[in-house]
Protein backbone atom coordinates (compact mmCIF):
# COMPACT_ATOMS: atom_id res chain seq x y z
CA UNK A 1 0.00 0.00 0.00
CA UNK A 2 2.85 2.41 0.82
CA UNK A 3 4.38 1.81 -2.63
CA UNK A 4 1.06 2.68 -4.27
CA UNK A 5 0.94 5.96 -2.42
CA UNK A 6 4.53 6.69 -3.43
CA UNK A 7 3.75 5.96 -7.07
CA UNK A 8 1.02 8.57 -7.11
CA UNK A 9 2.86 11.40 -5.44
CA UNK A 10 5.62 12.92 -7.52
CA UNK A 11 4.02 13.08 -10.95
CA UNK A 12 1.15 15.02 -9.39
CA UNK A 13 3.71 17.36 -7.84
CA UNK A 14 5.00 18.02 -11.35
CA UNK A 15 1.41 18.61 -12.47
CA UNK A 16 1.05 21.18 -9.66
CA UNK A 17 4.18 23.02 -10.82
CA UNK A 18 2.78 23.29 -14.35
CA UNK A 19 -0.61 24.32 -12.94
CA UNK A 20 1.01 27.29 -11.19
CA UNK A 21 2.95 28.28 -14.31
CA UNK A 22 -0.28 28.28 -16.29
CA UNK A 23 -1.95 30.35 -13.57
CA UNK A 24 0.80 32.97 -13.84
CA UNK A 25 0.58 32.80 -17.65
CA UNK A 26 -3.11 33.71 -17.65
CA UNK A 27 -2.84 36.22 -14.82
CA UNK A 28 -0.31 38.17 -16.89
CA UNK A 29 -2.34 38.10 -20.08
CA UNK A 30 -5.67 38.90 -18.36
CA UNK A 31 -4.55 42.19 -16.80
CA UNK A 32 -5.20 44.19 -19.97
CA UNK A 33 -8.74 42.80 -20.28
CA UNK A 34 -9.57 43.98 -16.76
CA UNK A 35 -8.14 47.41 -17.52
CA UNK A 36 -9.99 47.75 -20.86
CA UNK A 37 -12.60 50.28 -19.62
CA UNK A 38 -9.81 52.39 -18.08
CA UNK A 39 -7.75 52.33 -21.28
CA UNK A 40 -10.78 53.69 -23.10
CA UNK A 41 -11.62 56.44 -20.61
CA UNK A 42 -8.09 57.60 -19.71
CA UNK A 43 -5.97 56.84 -22.80
CA UNK A 44 -8.63 57.01 -25.51
CA UNK A 45 -8.11 53.41 -26.65
CA UNK A 46 -11.44 52.42 -28.22
CA UNK A 47 -12.73 49.11 -29.61
CA UNK A 48 -10.70 49.23 -32.85
CA UNK A 49 -7.43 50.25 -31.17
CA UNK A 50 -7.97 47.72 -28.40
CA UNK A 51 -8.53 44.98 -30.99
CA UNK A 52 -5.21 45.93 -32.65
CA UNK A 53 -3.38 45.60 -29.33
CA UNK A 54 -4.92 42.16 -28.80
CA UNK A 55 -4.06 41.19 -32.38
CA UNK A 56 -0.41 42.10 -31.73
CA UNK A 57 -0.42 39.62 -28.87
CA UNK A 58 -2.14 36.89 -30.83
CA UNK A 59 -0.08 37.14 -34.02
CA UNK A 60 3.17 37.12 -32.04
CA UNK A 61 1.76 34.27 -29.95
CA UNK A 62 1.12 32.38 -33.20
CA UNK A 63 4.72 32.80 -34.35
CA UNK A 64 5.96 31.99 -30.86
CA UNK A 65 4.00 28.74 -30.66
CA UNK A 66 5.77 27.31 -33.68
CA UNK A 67 9.21 28.44 -32.52
CA UNK A 68 8.65 27.42 -28.89
CA UNK A 69 7.32 23.98 -29.80
CA UNK A 70 10.40 23.20 -31.87
CA UNK A 71 12.87 24.61 -29.33
CA UNK A 72 11.28 22.74 -26.44
CA UNK A 73 11.46 19.47 -28.38
CA UNK A 74 15.14 20.28 -29.01
CA UNK A 75 16.30 21.57 -25.60
CA UNK A 76 13.80 19.85 -23.31
CA UNK A 77 11.07 21.00 -21.00
CA UNK A 78 13.23 22.09 -18.08
CA UNK A 79 15.24 24.70 -19.97
CA UNK A 80 12.51 25.60 -22.46
CA UNK A 81 9.81 26.19 -19.86
CA UNK A 82 12.09 28.14 -17.54
CA UNK A 83 13.37 30.51 -20.24
CA UNK A 84 9.84 31.09 -21.51
CA UNK A 85 8.60 32.16 -18.07
CA UNK A 86 11.56 34.50 -17.57
CA UNK A 87 10.89 36.25 -20.88
CA UNK A 88 7.14 36.58 -20.45
CA UNK A 89 7.58 37.98 -16.93
CA UNK A 90 9.83 40.71 -18.32
CA UNK A 91 7.26 41.43 -21.03
CA UNK A 92 4.38 41.60 -18.55
CA UNK A 93 6.23 44.12 -16.40
CA UNK A 94 7.17 46.13 -19.51
CA UNK A 95 3.51 47.09 -20.06
CA UNK A 96 3.96 49.64 -17.26
CA UNK A 97 6.14 51.67 -19.66
CA UNK A 98 3.44 51.94 -22.34
CA UNK A 99 1.90 55.34 -23.09
CA UNK A 100 -0.52 54.51 -25.91
CA UNK A 101 -1.52 52.05 -28.61
CA UNK A 102 1.97 51.52 -30.03
CA UNK A 103 3.54 50.99 -26.62
CA UNK A 104 0.90 48.49 -25.53
CA UNK A 105 1.13 46.80 -28.91
CA UNK A 106 4.91 46.33 -28.56
CA UNK A 107 4.82 44.87 -25.07
CA UNK A 108 1.76 42.81 -25.89
CA UNK A 109 3.59 41.32 -28.86
CA UNK A 110 6.61 40.51 -26.68
CA UNK A 111 4.28 38.89 -24.15
CA UNK A 112 2.65 36.85 -26.89
CA UNK A 113 5.83 35.42 -28.38
CA UNK A 114 7.24 34.52 -24.94
CA UNK A 115 4.03 33.15 -23.38
CA UNK A 116 3.75 30.77 -26.33
CA UNK A 117 6.12 28.36 -24.59
CA UNK A 118 3.62 27.45 -21.88
CA UNK A 119 1.38 24.90 -23.57
CA UNK A 120 3.97 23.10 -25.73
CA UNK A 121 6.11 22.66 -22.61
CA UNK A 122 3.11 21.70 -20.45
CA UNK A 123 1.80 19.13 -22.93
CA UNK A 124 5.24 17.57 -23.36
CA UNK A 125 5.77 17.47 -19.58
CA UNK A 126 2.45 15.65 -19.09
CA UNK A 127 3.41 13.11 -21.77
CA UNK A 128 6.77 12.61 -20.05
CA UNK A 129 5.26 12.06 -16.61
CA UNK A 130 1.85 10.38 -17.18
CA UNK A 131 0.51 7.29 -18.97
CA UNK A 132 -2.28 7.88 -21.50
CA UNK A 133 -5.11 6.92 -19.16
CA UNK A 134 -4.21 9.80 -16.81
CA UNK A 135 -3.16 12.48 -19.30
CA UNK A 136 -6.56 14.10 -19.87
CA UNK A 137 -7.13 14.47 -16.12
CA UNK A 138 -3.59 15.79 -15.59
CA UNK A 139 -3.98 18.24 -18.42
CA UNK A 140 -7.38 19.25 -17.12
CA UNK A 141 -5.82 20.06 -13.75
CA UNK A 142 -2.96 22.10 -15.18
CA UNK A 143 -5.31 23.75 -17.69
CA UNK A 144 -7.48 24.87 -14.79
CA UNK A 145 -4.57 27.17 -14.00
CA UNK A 146 -5.87 29.32 -16.86
CA UNK A 147 -9.09 29.66 -14.93
CA UNK A 148 -7.43 30.43 -11.60
CA UNK A 149 -5.36 33.14 -13.27
CA UNK A 150 -8.52 34.57 -14.78
CA UNK A 151 -10.25 34.41 -11.36
CA UNK A 152 -7.42 36.11 -9.48
CA UNK A 153 -7.09 38.92 -12.01
CA UNK A 154 -10.53 40.58 -11.58
CA UNK A 155 -10.27 40.25 -7.80
CA UNK A 156 -6.68 41.49 -7.40
CA UNK A 157 -6.20 44.00 -10.22
CA UNK A 158 -8.87 46.51 -9.05
CA UNK A 159 -7.32 46.58 -5.56
CA UNK A 160 -3.83 47.15 -7.01
CA UNK A 161 -5.23 49.79 -9.37
CA UNK A 162 -6.84 51.73 -6.54
CA UNK A 163 -3.79 51.49 -4.27
CA UNK A 164 -0.90 52.10 -6.69
CA UNK A 165 -2.22 52.75 -10.21
CA UNK A 166 -2.48 50.69 -13.40
CA UNK A 167 1.29 50.46 -13.94
CA UNK A 168 1.67 48.60 -10.65
CA UNK A 169 -0.85 45.99 -11.82
CA UNK A 170 1.52 44.98 -14.62
CA UNK A 171 4.67 45.14 -12.47
CA UNK A 172 3.35 43.09 -9.56
CA UNK A 173 1.73 40.35 -11.63
CA UNK A 174 4.75 40.10 -13.92
CA UNK A 175 7.17 39.72 -11.00
CA UNK A 176 5.41 36.57 -9.75
CA UNK A 177 6.85 34.56 -12.65
CA UNK A 178 10.40 34.92 -11.35
CA UNK A 179 9.43 33.15 -8.12
CA UNK A 180 8.08 30.22 -10.13
CA UNK A 181 11.29 29.97 -12.21
CA UNK A 182 13.42 29.44 -9.11
CA UNK A 183 11.12 26.65 -7.87
CA UNK A 184 11.02 25.04 -11.35
CA UNK A 185 14.78 24.77 -11.76
CA UNK A 186 15.16 23.35 -8.25
CA UNK A 187 12.46 20.66 -8.44
CA UNK A 188 11.90 19.67 -12.08
CA UNK A 189 13.68 16.88 -13.92
CA UNK A 190 12.76 14.08 -16.32
CA UNK A 191 11.35 11.04 -14.46
CA UNK A 192 14.28 8.88 -15.66
CA UNK A 193 16.73 11.24 -13.95
CA UNK A 194 14.72 12.26 -10.91
CA UNK A 195 16.02 11.02 -7.57
CA UNK A 196 12.56 10.96 -5.97
CA UNK A 197 11.00 8.68 -8.60
CA UNK A 198 10.92 5.00 -7.64
CA UNK A 199 11.40 2.15 -10.10
CA UNK A 200 7.73 1.22 -9.69
CA UNK A 201 6.58 4.76 -10.49
CA UNK A 202 8.87 4.95 -13.52
CA UNK A 203 7.49 1.66 -14.80
CA UNK A 204 3.94 2.94 -14.32
CA UNK A 205 4.70 6.17 -16.20
CA UNK A 206 6.03 4.15 -19.14
CA UNK A 207 3.34 1.48 -18.99
CA UNK A 208 1.85 2.26 -22.43
CA UNK A 209 2.88 -0.30 -25.02
CA UNK A 210 3.84 2.42 -27.50
CA UNK A 211 6.51 3.65 -25.11
CA UNK A 212 8.69 0.64 -25.81
CA UNK A 213 9.20 1.40 -29.51
CA UNK A 214 9.95 5.12 -29.30
CA UNK A 215 13.31 6.41 -30.49
CA UNK A 216 15.07 9.70 -29.73
CA UNK A 217 15.51 10.82 -33.35
CA UNK A 218 14.26 14.31 -34.21
CA UNK A 219 11.29 14.61 -36.54
CA UNK A 220 11.09 17.24 -39.28
CA UNK A 221 8.17 19.65 -39.41
CA UNK A 222 7.32 18.65 -42.97
CA UNK A 223 7.09 15.03 -41.96
CA UNK A 224 4.57 15.83 -39.23
CA UNK A 225 2.24 17.42 -41.78
CA UNK A 226 1.99 14.17 -43.70
CA UNK A 227 -0.32 12.89 -40.99
CA UNK A 228 -4.00 13.72 -40.86
CA UNK A 229 -3.92 13.82 -37.05
CA UNK A 230 -1.70 16.93 -37.23
CA UNK A 231 -4.14 18.73 -39.49
CA UNK A 232 -7.18 17.79 -37.41
CA UNK A 233 -5.57 19.14 -34.24
CA UNK A 234 -4.62 22.27 -36.23
CA UNK A 235 -8.25 22.72 -37.36
CA UNK A 236 -9.70 22.01 -33.90
CA UNK A 237 -7.49 24.64 -32.29
CA UNK A 238 -8.00 27.13 -35.10
CA UNK A 239 -11.79 27.05 -34.82
CA UNK A 240 -12.25 26.95 -31.03
CA UNK A 241 -9.32 28.80 -29.41
CA UNK A 242 -10.56 32.12 -30.84
CA UNK A 243 -13.75 31.78 -28.79
CA UNK A 244 -11.72 31.50 -25.60
CA UNK A 245 -9.74 34.60 -26.58
CA UNK A 246 -13.03 36.41 -27.07
CA UNK A 247 -14.19 35.44 -23.57
CA UNK A 248 -10.88 36.46 -22.05
CA UNK A 249 -10.47 39.87 -23.63
CA UNK A 250 -14.06 41.07 -24.30
CA UNK A 251 -16.26 39.73 -21.49
CA UNK A 252 -14.93 42.31 -18.97
CA UNK A 253 -15.88 45.08 -21.41
CA UNK A 254 -19.26 43.46 -22.05
CA UNK A 255 -19.97 43.44 -18.31
CA UNK A 256 -18.90 47.05 -17.95
CA UNK A 257 -20.69 48.56 -20.96
CA UNK A 258 -23.67 46.30 -21.73
CA UNK A 259 -24.87 43.91 -19.05
CA UNK A 260 -23.36 45.76 -16.13
CA UNK A 261 -24.94 49.07 -17.14
CA UNK A 262 -21.67 50.90 -16.61
CA UNK A 263 -20.15 48.88 -13.79
CA UNK A 264 -16.72 50.14 -12.69
CA UNK A 265 -13.61 47.98 -12.82
CA UNK A 266 -13.90 47.34 -9.10
CA UNK A 267 -17.53 46.12 -9.44
CA UNK A 268 -17.46 43.33 -12.04
CA UNK A 269 -14.89 41.13 -10.31
CA UNK A 270 -17.55 38.84 -8.81
CA UNK A 271 -19.23 37.87 -12.12
CA UNK A 272 -15.84 37.24 -13.74
CA UNK A 273 -14.65 35.23 -10.74
CA UNK A 274 -17.81 33.12 -10.98
CA UNK A 275 -17.30 32.48 -14.70
CA UNK A 276 -13.73 31.33 -14.29
CA UNK A 277 -14.44 29.34 -11.14
CA UNK A 278 -16.88 27.32 -13.21
CA UNK A 279 -14.26 26.85 -15.94
CA UNK A 280 -12.06 25.12 -13.38
CA UNK A 281 -14.85 22.59 -12.87
CA UNK A 282 -15.10 22.09 -16.62
CA UNK A 283 -11.37 21.72 -17.13
CA UNK A 284 -10.93 19.02 -14.51
CA UNK A 285 -14.34 17.44 -15.16
CA UNK A 286 -13.69 17.16 -18.90
CA UNK A 287 -10.46 15.29 -18.24
CA UNK A 288 -12.18 13.02 -15.72
CA UNK A 289 -15.05 12.15 -18.09
CA UNK A 290 -12.81 10.84 -20.87
CA UNK A 291 -10.64 9.03 -18.33
CA UNK A 292 -13.77 7.38 -16.91
CA UNK A 293 -14.77 6.24 -20.40
CA UNK A 294 -11.33 4.72 -20.96
CA UNK A 295 -11.55 2.88 -17.65
CA UNK A 296 -14.94 1.56 -18.80
CA UNK A 297 -13.32 0.00 -21.85
CA UNK A 298 -13.48 2.63 -24.60
CA UNK A 299 -10.38 3.38 -26.64
CA UNK A 300 -8.74 6.78 -25.99
CA UNK A 301 -9.94 7.94 -29.43
CA UNK A 302 -13.60 7.14 -28.75
CA UNK A 303 -13.44 8.53 -25.23
CA UNK A 304 -12.13 11.87 -26.49
CA UNK A 305 -14.67 11.87 -29.35
CA UNK A 306 -17.75 11.37 -27.18
CA UNK A 307 -16.53 13.70 -24.43
CA UNK A 308 -15.80 16.50 -26.90
CA UNK A 309 -19.27 16.12 -28.45
CA UNK A 310 -20.94 16.47 -25.05
CA UNK A 311 -19.14 19.71 -24.32
CA UNK A 312 -19.54 21.09 -27.85
CA UNK A 313 -23.31 20.80 -27.33
CA UNK A 314 -23.10 22.50 -23.92
CA UNK A 315 -21.56 25.59 -25.52
CA UNK A 316 -24.59 26.20 -27.78
CA UNK A 317 -26.86 27.97 -25.21
CA UNK A 318 -24.48 30.95 -25.16
CA UNK A 319 -26.34 32.23 -28.24
CA UNK A 320 -29.04 33.42 -25.82
CA UNK A 321 -26.66 35.35 -23.52
CA UNK A 322 -27.69 38.72 -24.93
CA UNK A 323 -31.43 38.00 -24.91
CA UNK A 324 -33.37 40.97 -23.59
CA UNK A 325 -35.47 38.86 -21.26
CA UNK A 326 -32.47 37.33 -19.52
CA UNK A 327 -31.07 38.85 -16.34
CA UNK A 328 -27.40 39.80 -16.04
CA UNK A 329 -26.69 36.83 -13.79
CA UNK A 330 -28.63 34.53 -16.11
CA UNK A 331 -26.39 35.68 -18.96
CA UNK A 332 -23.31 35.25 -16.78
CA UNK A 333 -24.38 31.66 -16.06
CA UNK A 334 -24.68 30.91 -19.80
CA UNK A 335 -21.20 32.32 -20.40
CA UNK A 336 -19.88 30.32 -17.45
CA UNK A 337 -21.36 27.14 -18.95
CA UNK A 338 -19.84 27.88 -22.36
CA UNK A 339 -16.43 28.83 -20.99
CA UNK A 340 -16.42 25.78 -18.72
CA UNK A 341 -17.29 23.56 -21.67
CA UNK A 342 -14.47 25.12 -23.68
CA UNK A 343 -11.98 24.10 -21.03
CA UNK A 344 -13.35 20.55 -20.94
CA UNK A 345 -13.10 20.46 -24.75
CA UNK A 346 -9.57 21.87 -24.63
CA UNK A 347 -8.33 19.35 -22.06
CA UNK A 348 -9.37 16.53 -24.39
CA UNK A 349 -8.23 18.25 -27.59
CA UNK A 350 -4.68 18.58 -26.26
CA UNK A 351 -4.54 14.92 -25.30
CA UNK A 352 -5.44 13.85 -28.84
CA UNK A 353 -1.84 14.82 -29.69
CA UNK A 354 -0.21 12.69 -26.99
CA UNK A 355 -2.64 9.86 -27.79
CA UNK A 356 -1.62 9.81 -31.44
CA UNK A 357 2.06 10.83 -31.52
CA UNK A 358 5.26 9.79 -29.73
CA UNK A 359 6.70 12.16 -27.13
CA UNK A 360 9.45 13.48 -29.38
CA UNK A 361 6.87 15.21 -31.62
CA UNK A 362 4.37 16.47 -29.04
CA UNK A 363 5.72 19.98 -28.43
CA UNK A 364 6.14 20.66 -32.14
CA UNK A 365 2.57 19.62 -32.96
CA UNK A 366 1.19 21.45 -29.93
CA UNK A 367 3.04 24.52 -31.15
CA UNK A 368 1.53 24.29 -34.64
CA UNK A 369 -1.94 23.85 -33.16
CA UNK A 370 -1.38 26.78 -30.84
CA UNK A 371 -0.33 28.87 -33.81
CA UNK A 372 -3.61 28.01 -35.53
CA UNK A 373 -5.55 29.02 -32.42
CA UNK A 374 -3.65 32.29 -32.11
CA UNK A 375 -4.12 33.21 -35.78
CA UNK A 376 -7.80 32.43 -35.36
CA UNK A 377 -7.76 34.57 -32.23
CA UNK A 378 -6.26 37.49 -34.16
CA UNK A 379 -8.98 37.05 -36.77
CA UNK A 380 -11.77 36.99 -34.18
CA UNK A 381 -10.25 40.09 -32.55
CA UNK A 382 -10.38 41.94 -35.85
CA UNK A 383 -13.95 40.79 -36.42
CA UNK A 384 -15.01 41.70 -32.88
CA UNK A 385 -13.38 45.11 -33.15
CA UNK A 386 -15.15 45.89 -36.43
CA UNK A 387 -18.54 44.54 -35.39
CA UNK A 388 -18.61 46.06 -31.91
CA UNK A 389 -17.29 49.44 -33.03
CA UNK A 390 -19.86 49.51 -35.87
CA UNK A 391 -22.80 48.84 -33.57
CA UNK A 392 -21.35 51.10 -30.89
CA UNK A 393 -21.34 53.96 -33.40
CA UNK A 394 -25.01 53.18 -34.12
CA UNK A 395 -25.80 53.21 -30.40
CA UNK A 396 -26.61 49.47 -30.33
CA UNK A 397 -23.43 47.75 -29.16
CA UNK A 398 -25.53 44.95 -27.62
CA UNK A 399 -26.42 43.81 -31.16
CA UNK A 400 -22.73 43.32 -31.84
CA UNK A 401 -22.54 40.93 -28.91
CA UNK A 402 -25.54 39.00 -30.27
CA UNK A 403 -23.49 38.33 -33.41
CA UNK A 404 -20.37 37.37 -31.44
CA UNK A 405 -22.26 34.99 -29.15
CA UNK A 406 -23.82 33.31 -32.21
CA UNK A 407 -20.32 32.68 -33.59
CA UNK A 408 -19.20 31.32 -30.22
CA UNK A 409 -22.16 28.96 -29.95
CA UNK A 410 -21.55 27.25 -33.30
CA UNK A 411 -17.76 26.98 -33.50
CA UNK A 412 -17.32 23.79 -31.45
CA UNK A 413 -19.89 21.70 -33.29
CA UNK A 414 -18.34 22.72 -36.62
CA UNK A 415 -14.88 21.76 -35.32
CA UNK A 416 -16.13 18.43 -33.93
CA UNK A 417 -17.80 17.46 -37.23
CA UNK A 418 -14.65 18.24 -39.22
CA UNK A 419 -12.28 16.53 -36.78
CA UNK A 420 -14.12 13.26 -36.46
CA UNK A 421 -15.54 13.04 -39.96
CA UNK A 422 -12.01 13.08 -41.36
CA UNK A 423 -10.23 11.17 -38.59
CA UNK A 424 -8.00 8.40 -40.02
CA UNK A 425 -8.68 4.75 -39.30
CA UNK A 426 -5.19 4.31 -37.92
CA UNK A 427 -5.41 6.40 -34.74
CA UNK A 428 -1.77 6.08 -33.59
CA UNK A 429 1.12 7.44 -35.65
CA UNK A 430 4.37 5.53 -35.93
CA UNK A 431 7.16 7.88 -37.00
CA UNK A 432 9.71 5.90 -38.96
Amino acid sequence: MSEKIKIGNYRWTVCALIFFATTVNYLDRQVIGILKPLLDSELGIGERDYSRIIMAFQLCYAVGMVIAGRLIDKFGTKIGYGVSVILWSIAAMGHALAKGVWGFGFWRGFLGISEAGNFPAANKSIAEWFPKKERALAFGILNSGTNVGAIVAPLAIPAILIAWGWQAAFIITGAIGFIWVVIWFIFYELPERHKKVSAAELAYIHSDAAEQAETKEKVSWLKLFRYRQTWLFFIGKGLTDPIWWFYLFWIPGWLATVRGAGLSISSFGLPLAFIYTMTTVGSIGGGWVSGFMIRRGLTPFKARKYTMLIFALLVVPIVFAQSSGLSTWGAVCLIALAASSHQAWSANLFTTVSDAFPKKAISSITGWGGMAGAVGGAFISAVAGLILQHFKNLGHIETGYVVMFAIAGSAYLIAWIIMFAFAPKNKTVVLD
